[in-house]
């Protein structure tokens, strides 16, 4: 059970939690019920297929990955595992879209270049933080198993 839900008391992992949740929730939303100006699971699934090749199955694990990773590291319940999905969805994200493009995020917006994997790894490494520290403080993870 500590490799699930054990964490330390950290004031630091919970900010680190909460703002990863937050941007992974806000982005699932957007994958699946077009909120916050997304297109919804019929357009991002529609869009994978076509642009990237993914079936849909997989278009959908990754944004409901998003979604509920996300609310799970809001809460602070099962989020080491919810760090993992969010880890693997972020590598996809960058082999399958981001490393073309360099490190860099497309600040200038330049015509038909897209983004880096700037964003992505700094993702990642909020997302390994939690995985090695765990949820951290004021989690459902603590209060299911304090130290």
């Amino acid at each position: 059970m500590d490799v699930l839900l054990g964490t330390f008391a950290s004031r630091p992992l919970l900010i680190v939690r909460v703002v990863l949740g937050v941007i992974f929730f806000a982005h699932g939303a957007q994958k699946v019920f077009g909120w916050f100006g997304g297109p919804g699971l019929r357009g991002v699934i529609a869009y994978f297929k076509q642009a990237l090749g993914i079936p849909a199955p997989l278009t959908v694990l990754a944004a409901l990955t998003e979604l509920l990773g996300g609310l799970a590291m809001i809460v602070g319940f099962l989020a080491r595992p919810a760090a993992v999905g969010l880890i693997l969805v972020m590598l996809v994200a960058i082999a399958t879209v981001h490393w073309k493009n360099g490190f860099f995020i497309n600040w200038s917006l330049t015509p038909g270049k897209g983004h880096g994997y700037e964003m992505n790894l700094a993702l990642i490494g909020m997302a390994l933080a939690v995985l090695v520290g765990g949820a951290g403080a004021y989690s459902i993870d603590r209060w299911l198993r304090p130290w």
